[in-house]
């Protein structure tokens, strides 16, 4: 294969590195708030569109399992043809889709259209981050701008339910997509003028099976845990999806383990810091997507609380994030990833220990508290575990570095949703609290591994520092 070197991009001021970055982040926020803003608004839509649980869960996932199966095509995509192009179609479509949900007549054309988005979005979040590294060519500030797109988009996470909830009450479920238009327009305007145009030196292949093969193992494990307790774990119908998900999975290793250049290199798998931050990554999503649907649902269904005083009652856990997420990326760039990821694991697992045993009539000052722990476990943590997993691949790769650990994310967010979906689903309002217990189990869990994540990404003793001084002058 031919390898296509392009022209060394100049060197740009300190305000325009940082200007890509405030773009690249105000897009991030967007693709951040939209996989959490319609959960505080499932009740309302499925009012408005008379649709069930199960549908209300598809609304939801429709988005985020089209994003994880595209999202490494898209980073690989945008070294190919150009990120800021690639970027800029991605806003287009999210933009497009986004009229389409705030106008969808039927449960059916919104989960289209929320697919559509999902599409857009996958241009979004990798290509986001791969123009933020190749804007910042130190290695010091690449991390501190690292960290602060990685605390943005947490911060995005935990800011849905609030804004979901003030712009439901004010202006109904349809909103929570109107909003995306202008912000859209104005990424557009500023990507244009402040994004500079970067390319992979080596232009790659298009691993078509091999991306054909990831989606269907992700899309096909979403959905039979969303649709298992309907049709039954034990039916001819599951029984095929498990089939087909080990088929696709063994045929995805082998097409990967074959190809020169693969859509996704297996091997650094083998790496304890990259696979680990990966499955890191799983488990922060899972915690945060359970956490906000069965707050949702018990909020709203078991003690009464509108879409607005739902979102309200998350304040504590935005405010974790939004203190926290920051002072991640702060202590990420200056003393390294494992002090955070401790953190993390401690307030996300203190946090949902509280609700283990939730009940009706659950004290709000056991409720805030409780939230506001898990907040800051998620504040900590997605710093720390994108700056391990970006930086164990090449620089040269950052498009499909940056998707790996985006598609470990959004999978840990269609999971979530569908393991804290089956929990409640068909429940009565009286039973919703007790059922949804072994849904705070799994947070806790997730929060102590993150302690696993942090021991395996303690830094390894530099050979060169360790070395004599020949040895250093030679090395």
């Amino acid at each position: 294969m031919t390898a296509t070197t392009h022209t060394v991009q100049p060197v740009l001021s300190a305000r325009r590195r940082w200007t890509v970055l405030a773009v690249c982040c105000l897009s991030m926020f967007l693709v951040g708030l939209d996989t959490t803003i319609v959960n505080v608004g499932l009740p309302a839509i499925g009012r408005g569109l008379g649709a069930g649980t199960r549908s209300l869960e598809w609304i939801v996932d429709a988005y985020i399992l089209v994003l994880a199966g595209l999202l490494i095509s898209s980073g690989a995509l945008a070294d190919r043809f150009g990120r800021r192009r690639v970027f800029r179609l991605g806003l287009a479509t999210f933009g497009a889709a986004s009229l389409v949900c705030a106008l969808a007549p039927s449960v059916g054309v919104l989960v289209v259209a929320r697919a559509v988005q999902g599409i857009g979005a996958s241009m979004l979040s990798p290509v986001a981050l791969a123009i933020v590294v190749n804007a910042m060519p130190d290695p010091r500030e690449r991390a501190q701008a690292i960290g602060v797109w990685a605390s943005v988009f947490g911060l995005s996470m935990a800011a849905g339910p609030v804004t979901g909830g003030a712009l439901i009450e004010a202006f109904g479920w349809r909103s929570v997509f109107w909003i995306n238009v202008p912000v859209i327009a104005g990424a557009l305007v500023l990507s244009a003028v402040f994004v500079p145009e970067s390319r992979a030196r080596r232009v790659r292949r298009l691993d078509i099976p091999g991306q054909a093969l990831l989606a269907v193992v992700v899309a096909v494990s979403v959905g039979i845990l969303i649709e298992g307790p309907r049709i039954g774990w034990t039916t001819p119908a599951a029984l095929t999806a498990y089939v087909l998900v080990a088929v696709a999975t063994a045929g995805f290793v082998t097409v990967e383990s074959r190809r020169n250049e693969p859509l996704m290199d297996l091997r650094l798998f083998w790496r304890p810091a990259f696979s680990s931050a990966v499955l890191g990554a799983v488990a922060v999503f899972v915690a945060l997507n359970v956490t906000l649907l069965l707050n949702t649902y018990y909020l709203q269904h078991t003690r009464g609380f509108t879409p607005l005083a739902a979102g309200l009652a998350t304040l504590p856990m935005a405010a974790g994030a939004t203190v926290c997420a920051p002072l991640s990326g702060h202590l990420v760039g200056r003393i390294g990833p494992r002090p955070p990821l401790v953190l993390a694991g401690i307030f996300t697992t203190l946090g949902a220990l509280c609700l283990v045993g939730l009940d009706q009539h659950t004290s709000m000052s056991l409720l805030l508290p409780a939230y506001s722990l898990i907040g800051i476990g998620f504040g900590f943590a997605n710093a720390p575990i994108t700056n391990t997993a970006v930086s164990g691949l090449p620089p040269a790769r950052a498009g499909v570095a940056g998707a790996i650990t985006s598609t470990a994310r959004q999978f840990g967010s269609a999971v979530g949703i569908a393991l804290a979906g089956g929990l409640v689903a068909d429940t009565s309002p009286a039973e919703l609290a007790h059922a949804s217990r072994p849904g705070w189990i799994l947070v806790a869990s997730c929060g102590l591994f993150l302690f696993l994540v942090a021991h395996a990404s303690r830094p390894k003793k530099d050979p060169v520092r360790h070395a004599s001084p020949q040895a250093r002058s030679t090395a």
